[in-house]
Order: C-alpha cells, then structure tokens, then sequence
C-alpha cells in the first residue's frame, strides 16, 4: 500500500513536472517563434525603405531639372563673393551665434563650442547666413519658411522660386533636410532647412568631419553616374548634435561631374517602422517587448521603448546598470537613445557577427530577455536588429500554469492518500492524456482529441481541453480559408509583386518603369450597338469579348490594367521585364482586330476597334486605402490614349518610337502628325491587317 501510494504520488508529480516542463518548452518556443516573425518583418521593412531611400535620390539626382538648378546656384553663389557684407550684419551674425546656436549646441555636446570654430569664415556663407538665418525673423526650426529676403540678388531669386517646392519635397518624403552642394569646391550652396551648416564649405569648413562630408568624399572617389553614399548616423553638430545619416548621389550634366544632392535622414521614420507607431502590443510585445537597432559601433540606431512611455524610469535603469552619467544626460536631453546608448549584449555581438538566431540573455538595462536577433542588408550600413521581450512577462502563463499544477496535484495527492488503491490507476490514465494532448497542441497539433471514460472531473476537463482544442482547429481553418481567399482577390485586380509589398504592410506603393509600352483600345459603334440590346444582353457581349483580349493578352505576354466601358488598357514590360515589349504590343493589337473581326461575323455586326500603342516612362502605383486600384500614368499614358482617340478605325496608330524600334518587322504608313496638349505635334504611324 505504501508502495503504491508512493509510485501513485511520484507519477502525479511526475505528470505535473513533465506538463510543466513541456508547457514551458512549447510556451518559449512560441514566444521565440513569434518574436523572430517579428524580427524578420520589421527587417525587411527597414531594408525596403533604405532600398527605396537609395533609389528614390539616384532617380531624382538624374532628373534634368536637378543639374539645371545646380548650376544656378553655383553661378549665384559665386556672384556673391563680390557683394561687400556689412559690419552691422556681421554683429547681427555673431549675436545669432553667440545667443542662439551656441547655447543650443552646448547642451548636447562634450565641452564648450567656441564661436570662431563655427562662424562662417568666407564673404560669400556670412551673406546668405545673415539673410536667411540671422536675420530672418522666423524662430529656429523655421528658417526654411522664409523664401525671398528682399535683398535683391540672383541667390534669392533662384530660391524664392524652388524652395517651397523642394521644402514641400522634403516633408512628404520624411526628410530632415537637403543639400546641393559644389564638388569642385565643397560649397554647400543650398539647404531646404536654412541650419548653420548653409552656405559654408564641406571640404574645410566646420562640418568637415560629419557625416554629409563623408558622403561627398564617397562621391569623389566613385564619380560615376546612378552611385549612391550613405552614412552612419551620428551627432551632427548643425543640427545641435542630433544623430543624424546622410545619403547622397552626384548631379552630372553635359560637361560633367557638377555637384552632389544630398539628404539628411531623420531617425523619425526609422522610429516609425521599429515601434510600430508606438503600438507595442499590436505588434504582440506585450508591456516589455521591443525591436530595435544598433549599429556597428554597439549604439542603437533606434529609440528604446521604454524612453518613449516612461523616460524617467528609464533613465534610472541605465544610470544604475552603469552608463555613464554624461550619456545618460545627452539621452535626457536630446528625448532619444540613438548613438548614445551603448548596447553589447551577447545578442548584439552574434548579430553583428552575421549570426541570425534566439537566445535568452541579459539586455541593455540589466533585464533577463528572450531574444531573437539577425544582422540587417543594407548597403553602407553594419547594423542588427534585435527583437525581444521580458521574460518576466514571456512566461508569466507558465508560471501561473505551475502554480494552477501545483494546486492541483496537492489535491490529487491528498485523494491518493486517502484512497490510494482505489483511485490511483483512475486518476493517472486522464493526467497522461491530457499531458499529451498538452503535449501534442505545444507542437502544433490542432486535430487531437483525448478520450476519458471516467465520470468525474477529469472528464470534464478533457471535454474542456476537447472543445477548447476543436475551436483552435476550426480557427485555424477559417483563418487559412479566408487568407487564400483574399490572396486569390488580391491576385486579381493587382500585380503579384505589388500584391506582396501591400501584404508586407507597404502603404504608399508607386514605382518608376523606365520602358514599357503601353495600348489604350476603344470600341467603335458599341454605344450605338446598345441602344437595341438590353442590360444583361450588354453586359453579356461585352464580357465575352473582354474575355477574348484578355485570353490573347496573356498568350502574348501583355498585361491587362483595367477595362472602362468599351476601354481597355494594357501594357507590356511592367511587372515581367521583356526585351521585346514594343513587338508584344503590336502583336497583341494587331490580334484585337482579328478577334474583333471574327466576332462581327459570328453576330453579323459591325463593331470597329480604335488602337494607341505608346512607349516609355510609367509611372504605376496603388491609388486609395478601403477601394484602392492599380493604375499607370505619365506622358507615355496620355500620349497612348491621344493616339486611341485620334486614330482610324481598325489599325493600330504607334509613335515615333514605336515605329524606330519595329520598322524592320511591320509594315509601317506614316500618318498625319497629331496635336498633344503642351507637348506639341507628334509624329505617327499605322500599321494595320493585310
């Protein structure tokens, strides 16, 4: 007897160790799966927005308005070194420096700033600083408002006329501020922001060891057209020494290498993506998780969550895990942790390493997390990221489950005791069960169900653990039911490329296509046609013959993007690059007559086709929030659409460009020109069925 209470009380505490144990295991396995989900979400964010950061300043240092206005500003600029600077405004100069950016400096950075090292030394940066800065009466943080200072000089008529345009630029891109600047002598002869580093010089001025003069040298040494230098952030000093990255590409024209455009990148939008805007919990963090960054030098590149909901607290927790105090106090000051907390965690220096794994280690505060962590691409940059979570709160359900065990098995064994041979064999049958349906749902399992011929507590609880596990599985089923539904809806009406950044949770999706050819198609005589058939019978012939195009579309590589009444739209060389994109389109077109043809023989009508077929630079994108739609637009679209409406009926109508890439492979007639609003006349060509 004594035996057997012995093994019945050892198996109910083993059974209770062993649900524990496992519960534990499953709990951080689903903990760590769920950060690591997490990790490599926020990842893939932050590299797309560098990868469209790097491409978004390439496209616009190519733009020829860019080189144009380079040029002016470099010619204003050196008008300027002629313009005598008056004592008075000299005065007026220094007292900006000595009462309003010294003082702000001097708060966020080590020692005293000296007002010779920052005064602008050369003529020319103490007259556009004196006008535009110090005597310009917005507050600082808004001297970019201010457009035309009145004095009368080529400078300020060059600005008045672009900086509400480029200021405009700045702001709906989520950037700090931009820069055009001299490479042959290191001017920097225009900012949107008007801060101490406008109008003095990169390569020997006060700025020339900060990260925007990194870049410039990078563009000296790979002076090649579409190259693009980006910097680490760090304190940059015009800025009051907020950490500040700096990304830049050279402006060329025809004589050369000119300038370079750079931008200064605000830690905002990097913020933005790693706190998910401050909805920790949406994300599933819980009260203690975060993600964040740091970068090669062990400094975070992001801000810490818990600088943002409780600084105070915060700020204590690092003085007393051993920061010190003068960091502590650039972080008080400054609202962020961005390279000036230091992070050297056994997460970060795997990460950094090229490691991408979990682990569970003592964070940057001194607090035990779970961890899951992977070194990030992007080009220029050596950084981690690192998401993670309190293990406090990560295994607070297990903890409580313990205690609920513990409970429970205090009053099992007291039954035991009491009537041990009777109910021993009863009771540890249910436990196993149900320990292994525990078991079977901690490994993903959602189709298990435990049996329990007992009638007691055990039973209800394995029909608990039944019902429990039956509303998981069928969950499970509509989630996965309506995830390929939407997937399949979305798949429709959208481009599989861009279906999966919208997925990704990219909102403002536009992009550039350099060369693609575009067809707009209307029908002719189909208005007419309507006025003897009824809804359903329209709605059924034009269904039928939309599905034809669409069919032949497909066969010859083309893309529909939407139909419009008897419009459709189409276009080759987005979404799949094709070499031959012009030839595909005019075959499809060509195709359209055809099937137009043998559809008026079918039914004994006479409907007739208009085509435009046009190619070059699109821009395609995602138009709306709740009723979004994918749409293209450019002069290559207009002028598509022109050639459609202008046209003949049953031929294809095609550009110059159209018909210099395919003379070779149709039969081309020349055409009269057509007129294009503010672009002039054009001329055309025909090519049409034998």
């Amino acid at each position: 007897m004594l035996m057997l209470l012995a093994v019945s009380i050892s198996s109910i505490i083993a059974i209770a160790y062993i649900g524990y144990s496992s519960g534990q295991q499953a709990l951080s396995q689903s903990i760590f799966n769920q950060l690591t989900s997490l990790r490599e979400s926020k990842a893939y964010q932050i590299e797309t927005y560098f990868k469209n950061l790097r491409s978004q300043v390439q496209t616009i240092s190519e733009m020829p308005s860019i080189p144009n206005t380079m040029r002016e500003f470099q010619e204003a600029y050196q008008e300027l070194k002629q313009q005598p600077v008056n004592p008075e405004w000299n005065n007026k100069l220094k007292t900006y420096y000595e009462q309003e950016f010294l003082p702000r400096l001097a708060k966020n950075v080590k020692g005293t700033p000296l007002l010779f090292s920052y005064l602008p030394k050369s003529n020319t940066a103490r007259y556009l600083q004196y006008h535009y800065i110090a005597n310009n009466s917005n507050p600082v943080g808004q001297k970019q408002f201010l457009q035309d200072p009145m004095d009368g000089s080529k400078y300020s008529e060059i600005n008045q006329r672009i900086q509400s345009v480029y200021r405009d630029f700045v702001d709906e891109f989520g950037y700090y501020d931009m820069f055009l600047i001299d490479i042959d002598t290191g001017d920097i002869v225009y900012s949107v922001d008007k801060e101490a580093d406008f109008a003095t010089n990169i390569y020997d001025g006060p700025y020339l060891t900060s990260g925007l003069a990194s870049v410039v040298r990078e563009i000296q040494k790979n002076p090649s057209p579409g190259f693009v230098a980006v910097s680490d952030f760090e304190p940059y000093r015009a800025s009051y020494a907020v950490p500040a990255a700096f990304i830049a590409s050279p402006i060329f024209d025809d004589s050369g290498l000119i300038g370079v455009l750079a931008f200064q990148i605000s830690v905002d939008e990097i913020n933005t993506v790693m706190t998910g805007n401050q909805n920790w919990q949406r994300d599933g963090l819980g009260e203690s998780g975060e993600t964040y960054l740091v970068g090669e030098d062990r400094k975070m590149r992001s801000t810490s969550r818990f600088l943002i909901e409780d600084p105070k607290g915060y700020l204590q927790a690092i003085t007393n895990y051993g920061l010190p105090q003068e960091e502590v106090e650039h972080i008080r000051q400054l609202g962020t942790t961005v390279f000036y907390q230091e992070i050297k965690t056994e997460a970060v220096e795997e990460a950094l390493s090229g490691q991408t794994d979990t682990n569970i280690g003592e964070d940057y505060r001194g607090v035990t997390t779970l961890n899951a962590y992977s070194p990030l691409e992007i080009n220029g940059l050596d950084w981690a990221i690192i998401a993670q979570i309190n293990r406090s709160e990560a295994l607070a359900p297990i903890l409580q489950f313990g205690r609920r065990v513990l409970f429970s098995t205090s009053i099992i064994v007291l039954l035991v005791t009491a009537i041990a041979g009777f109910f021993s064999h009863q009771f540890v049958r249910p436990i196993r069960k149900l320990t292994k349906g525990f078991k079977q749902v901690g490994a993903g399992e959602t189709d298990v169900k435990v049996q329990v011929k007992a009638k007691d507590e055990f039973r209800l609880m394995a029909h608990s653990f039944n019902e429990m596990v039956e509303n998981l599985h069928h969950q499970q089923q509509l989630v996965k039911e309506r995830e390929k539904e939407n997937e399949k809806l979305l798949l429709s009406i959208l481009p599989e490329p861009v279906a999966n950044r919208l997925k990704e949770g990219e909102e403002d999706i536009a992009d550039s296509f350099p060369n693609v050819t575009v067809l707009f198609a209307d029908l002719s005589g189909f208005t007419e046609l309507c006025d003897n058939l009824s809804a359903n019978e329209i709605v059924a012939f034009l269904n039928e013959l939309v599905i034809a195009f669409d069919e032949a579309a497909e066969l010859y590589g083309v893309e529909k993007v939407k139909t419009i009444g008897s419009g459709y739209m189409a276009v080759s060389g987005l979404s799949v690059p094709r070499i031959d994109h012009n030839k595909r389109v005019v075959d499809f077109a060509l195709e359209m007559i055809r099937i137009l043809r043998s559809f008026n023989r079918d039914r004994n009508i006479n409907l007739k086709i208009r085509i435009g077929v046009n190619s070059g630079e699109v821009v395609a994108g995602i138009i709306g929030r709740s009723k979004f739609i994918y749409d293209l637009w450019g002069d290559t679209v207009n002028i598509a659409h022109r050639l459609q409406v202008r046209g003949a009926e049953d031929m294809v109508q095609v550009t110059e460009d159209v018909y210099a890439r395919l003379t070779d492979v149709y039969e081309f007639k020349s055409i009269s020109d057509i007129e294009i609003p503010g672009k002039g006349t054009i001329p055309t060509w025909s090519v049409s069925l034998n």
